[in-house]
């Protein structure tokens, strides 16, 4: 006898764990805007700061390519829990510690965290919209993702905004809902896990013709690190700090309006497009920040979330699938590993060239090395083709 699917629990089911995934990501850089006070209070620099800030990409690495199997051993709701779990944890650090040293510790929190819900976002999503097509699921997943990526640090610029302060009640407000999430993830069915033990280290690979779409994340992500680590210090010396928060919210969540553009063109058409605004977003926001511009900034990073939320990320994932095979797995883990080194090595470089020569030569610096990525990165793409 068929079991008969309910489209309003399914949808339903599928609006709870959007929401947890939501508030994990806003958990990512919920104290994105507090980094330069974090590090003015601590007699800190940027690279101190963007150290700090790449603590996330220990944490989130080695959960990515050495934990792989974990859900199909203990199923994917408890990951989930684990994640929100993690997330509620770190923001009550920052609460008993606002400083820059429990920063690190914070970062590499959330870094476990995301690395448990990228593992198995998707796939979960998909359990619970059984019988919708598969990119309804995935539509769910990067529309959470996404926006929770930017809302966390937004609704801290607000607070910050209005009031001035290293413990905003943004924090509060996040422990209060990330709870709201955990009980609405509790309502949630999972598969059991799988009695044939699956490998847990599946180690990254690149077919030919996916390590051009991995370099095209590599740039992309590495001016979205740049935006959240650096960009607060470059504004303080406009008195425009309070605002970096939005700047954040433009170039991670903006990208999800532009996703519908990026499913209709081709991987390497998409990718392509991505990487030709990617340097033209980064020139308007650099300038922007150097020169206390806050409309050129804010337009410079909603240009660069085009790319590299909306055409980078989803022409360079669908590529690197495309050409995987049966590798899927291990091709998208060597996609990420290249999208989080770029995450975090440019940003920390960035950050110490600042304290050495200072922002604009340091910041025209990034971009002559971003403009050179670019092209070097559309040639590999068209040989690949």
């Amino acid at each position: 006898m068929s079991r008969t699917v309910n489209p309003a629990i399914n949808r339903r089911s599928a609006a709870c764990l959007a929401f947890a995934l939501c508030m994990i990501t806003s958990a990512v850089n919920l104290q994105a805007p507090l980094y330069d006070a974090f590090a003015a209070r601590d007699g800190l620099g940027v690279g101190a700061t963007t150290v700090a800030f790449a603590c996330y990409v220990m944490g989130v690495l080695p959960v990515l390519l050495g934990l792989n199997g974990l859900a199909e051993r203990v199923g994917r709701k408890p990951l989930i829990v684990t994640a929100l779990l993690l997330s509620l944890l770190a923001t009550t650090l920052t609460l008993v510690a606002p400083n820059l040293y429990a920063l690190g510790v914070t970062r590499f929190l959330l870094g476990i965290s995301m690395g448990l819900t990228s593992a198995v976002a998707p796939a979960y999503m998909q359990i619970v919209l059984e019988g919708k097509d598969n990119r309804v699921a995935t539509n769910y997943v990067t529309a959470s993702t996404a926006l929770g990526f930017g809302l966390g640090a937004a609704v801290t610029s607000l607070f910050v905004f209005h009031t001035p302060s290293v413990s905003p009640p943004s924090l509060w407000l996040y422990l209060a809902f990330a709870s709201l999430a955990l009980v609405a993830v509790s309502t949630l069915k999972d598969r059991a896990p799988n009695a044939t033990k699956s490998p847990m280290l599946r180690l990254p690979s690149y077919p030919p013709g996916a390590f051009a779409y991995g370099l095209a994340i590599m740039l992309a992500w590495a001016m979205v690190g740049l935006v959240i680590a650096i960009l607060p210090s470059t504004l303080q010396q406009h008195g425009l700090s309070a605002w970096s928060g939005f700047a954040t919210f433009g170039i991670c969540s903006c990208g999800v309006l532009f996703q519908p553009w990026a499913r209709k063109l081709k991987p390497y058409a998409a990718t392509r497009l991505g990487l030709l605004i990617l340097p033209l977003a980064y020139g308007l926001t650099a300038w922007g920040a150097v020169h206390g511009y806050l409309v050129a900034v804010l337009l410079g990073t909603i240009a660069a979330s085009s790319a590299c939320y909306g055409f980078i990320y989803l022409g360079g994932l669908s590529g690197v699938l495309a050409v995987a095979g049966t590798s899927s797995t291990q091709a998208s883990a060597g996609y990420f590993l290249m999208a989080y080194l770029g995450f975090s090595i440019p940003v920390i470089t960035t950050g110490i060239l600042i304290d050495a020569v200072g922002h604009t030569p340091a910041l025209t610096l990034f971009g002559l090395a971003l403009l050179g990525g670019v092209i070097s990165t559309i040639f590999l793409l068209r040989k690949a083709q």
